[in-house]
């Protein structure tokens, strides 16, 4: 489930400002898709400095080499951005897709805590997924008002000030990229669980997560929200409409190359009686890459 810590929500720039800002961001940062082992271990390397070592969510003894794994990475889109410059992994996503055994009670790490909210969409698995694991290490979380330079951890790498401007909107690229997977993919609605600060500062970018229910005490309060496809294709602002569209033809292109059975997943299980049973190849030959 989503564990992200509250992140530093920076004053608002102006409208000229903020444009620029958002139609720059790609020039800093790079999608990549964690589609080989080495570039999943990345991903499970962030997991861990954030996750383990920095935010003490998970205990660091159980987590192997340096690395934070769960039972859900074997079926989901792993997503980095890459600091260009650098060449440094900021952070990370995951879309979590259905489970192919569909006797499993549970599919998704959030219905464990929120099967009730959940209930009322009767929705068949393979219609939705879990937007999880967001992680952005802490060189990346730097405050504009510290003016300091500061070193990527082990490499000496300095940060301008120019770069930094561009930190805060790291978290909005991550979640416009498992935006772009569950769209590639052909889900009807993602959830997440996040606090409800974050979904409004997402709303800024056209990002409009849904609450569900009420809040709960997971490290901190949080609720579950949903988005559905509708509203992502809708309500996408000007601002954000040019970095979600290199965004998501960056996620289908990466798909086509390493995993094309995954596009439109959803779409061709609906043809057959038994969905989840037919998406195991495809699970196989993603985790398998």
């Amino acid at each position: 489930m989503e564990n992200n810590k509250p992140i530093s929500l920076e004053p608002e720039p102006s409208p000229v400002a903020f444009d620029s800002l958002i139609k720059n961001f790609y020039n800093h940062f790079k999608l990549v898709i964690a589609n080989t082992n080495r570039l999943r271990e990345e991903v499970y390397k962030i997991r861990y400095k954030v996750y383990c070592q920095e935010l003490k969510y998970e205990k660091e003894e159980n987590c192997w080499n340096g690395m934070e794994q769960d039972i859900y990475d074997h079926r989901s889109v792993h997503c980095l951005l890459m600091h260009r410059s650098s060449q440094v992994y900021a952070g990370c996503v995951r879309v979590i897709l259905a489970d192919p055994d569909a006797s499993k009670a549970s599919h998704l790490p959030l219905e464990k805590v929120f099967c009730r909210s959940l209930k009322p969409h009767n929705l068949p698995h393979y219609f939705y997924g879990e937007v999880s694991r967001l992680a952005v290490i802490a060189e990346f979380r730097k405050r504009q008002e510290e003016k300091q330079l500061m070193p990527v951890a082990d490499t000496g790498i300095r940060f301008t000030e120019q770069e930094r401007r561009y930190f805060p909107l790291i978290t909005t690229g991550l979640y416009l990229t498992a935006a772009s997977v569950s769209l590639e993919v052909g889900l009807d609605s993602a959830f997440t669980v996040m606090e409800p600060r974050l979904a409004r500062y997402l709303r800024r970018f056209g990002i409009k997560f849904r609450q569900i229910g009420g809040l709960i005490e997971f490290h901190g309060q949080r609720g579950l929200f949903q988005i559905s496809r509708s509203a992502v294709l809708s309500s996408v602002n000007a601002h954000t409409y040019e970095l979600f569209q290199t965004l998501r033809c960056e996620v289908k292109r990466s798909l086509i190359q390493s995993a094309p059975g995954l596009l439109g997943y959803k779409a061709a299980g609906m043809s057959t009686l038994e969905p989840l049973a037919y998406y195991s190849p495809l699970y196989g030959q993603f985790a398998g890459l």
